[in-house]
Parts: C-alpha cells; structure tokens; sequence
C-alpha cells in the first residue's frame, strides 16, 4: 500500500522526500483559474524514472456536467489536455470532481454530459492516463456527493473504465457514513483506484470542503484507517499543516496500518 500527499509542483520529488511519502499529487496548472493547457515539465523523464508513484489533481474549474457550453466544452479539452500532460510524466491517475448542475437544472442532463465527455474521448483513442473521479463534499445539484447519485452517474459512465477516488473528507461532509462507505462505494463503481485520506473541519452533511489533520476535525482518525484497509487502495492525504503536518499524517497512517 503506497501512502503519501498532494504537495507543491515545482519540485514533487524533493516535497515526497522531505514526508517520506511513497506517493505524490499535484496540479499541472493553477487550480482555480487557468484553462490552458498544462505546458511540458522540465522533470518529465525524472517523474517518470522515480519509484515515487505519480497523481495528477485537474483543475476544479473543469465541470463536465454543467449545461453552461462555455464551461462544459473547455472542460472537455481540457480535461483530456490535462491526461495528455499527465501521461508524459507517468501518472497512475488523473483524479477530477464529480461537477454539478446549476440549480433548476435535471440532474440527468448532467449525467449525460458526462457520458458524451466519455464518448467523445473514446472516439479518439480514450484519455491518454486513466481518469478518477472524486466524490465532493457539497451542493444539491452535484453529480458525486450523495451516492444515489454516484450510481446515477456510474450508469452513465462505468462502461468507459473511469475509476473512483473517494475523499473521507468529502463523504463526512456530505453527509455519507465512513462506516460501511468502502461497502456501498464498491457496490456502486465496482472499484476504489485512489484514497483521498482526509481530516474534515465540517460536521457529518455539513457540505464543507475543509480538509483537517487525521487527529483533528470530525472525524475520528480511526475510521480513516479502516476505510483504507477495507478498500486497499493507494493513499494520499491532502491535509493541512504543510511537511510537518502530512508527514505526521503519513506516520499515523502507516504505524496503524503496519507498513
């Protein structure tokens, strides 16, 4: 079982030595603002050469469900430009928020923008690194928050080998139980390819997206680790506190987990 974080771009390898971390994540691009194309890394051949395992995050601006086409459509692009970069430096996943609708919107428009994003790409070859996508924390119109709806939008796009990577923090807050999550995810998607293990700041539903440390917040630390024994799936923890404060995450997780 690899274990490690989401940690800064400009130098991953160094940012995995410094925890001790057998994994990283990062963002190719600015998260929250940038719709160009990730440009070639400097570090390609030496993130590709590592035996640290390698995670893309893509940006939250991409919302492949959105009726909006001025969102809906960049997304697509982008999307598949960010799998594109992912590949060339060896990524095991390109991991992506599950999007939403805006209010007043069908649910199943939604679904379904997700499906053609699918077929499109599938016309064309498929994304070129496996694409993962994350269940979120909030909102009433979002595809992955509830799991009614996950299974909704596997209907839509299992049959395209998407994977799945369950955040703890986002299924606390968004009012799903970590007792049994592993169970009902499983029973939906069929798989678990990623674990984002985080603390949450935010009460059980209380739809907000504010990751802790595993000995903080609302979640007790133990859940954590049985969530990541049940499914046995890679680890990154995506928590506060910079390297002190993951690699003390990192620690935890593997003292409770015996690696």
């Amino acid at each position: 079982m690899r274990i490690g974080a989401h940690v800064d771009a400009t130098d991953p390898l160094h940012e995995a030595a410094l925890r001790k971390a057998d994994a990283v994540q990062f963002f190719l691009t600015d998260p929250q603002k940038d719709w160009k194309a990730p440009q070639p890394r400097e570090d390609a051949a030496l993130l590709r050469a590592s035996e640290v395992d390698i995670y893309i995050h893509a940006p939250y601006v991409i919302n492949l469900a959105t009726t909006n086409n001025r969102i809906r459509i960049p997304s697509r692009k982008l999307l598949t430009s960010h799998a594109e970069a992912a590949a060339a430096v060896g990524a095991k996943g390109l991991v992506v928020h599950g999007g939403h609708v805006n209010a007043g919107d069908d649910l199943a428009v939604g679904f379904d923008n997700w499906r053609k994003a699918f077929v499109q790409a599938a016309e064309t070859g498929g994304h070129r690194t496996p694409v993962f996508i994350e269940n979120t924390a909030g909102g009433d119109n979002a595809c992955a928050r509830r799991f009614d709806n996950l299974a909704r939008l596997w209907d839509a796009v299992g049959d395209y080998g998407v994977g799945f990577c369950l955040d703890t923090c986002h299924a606390h807050a968004g009012g799903e139980d970590l007792l049994d999550v592993v169970d009902r995810v499983k029973a939906i998607t069929g798989r678990i390819d990623l674990i984002h293990a985080n603390g949450s700041k935010g009460d059980f539903n209380s739809g907000q997206d504010r990751h802790d440390n595993l000995g903080s917040g609302t979640i007790d630390p133990e859940l954590v680790v049985e969530v990541i024994r049940a499914a046995g799936a890679p680890v990154i923890v995506e928590t506060p506190g910079g390297v002190d404060g993951q690699a003390a995450d990192i620690a935890y997780l593997r003292d409770r987990l015996g690696r």
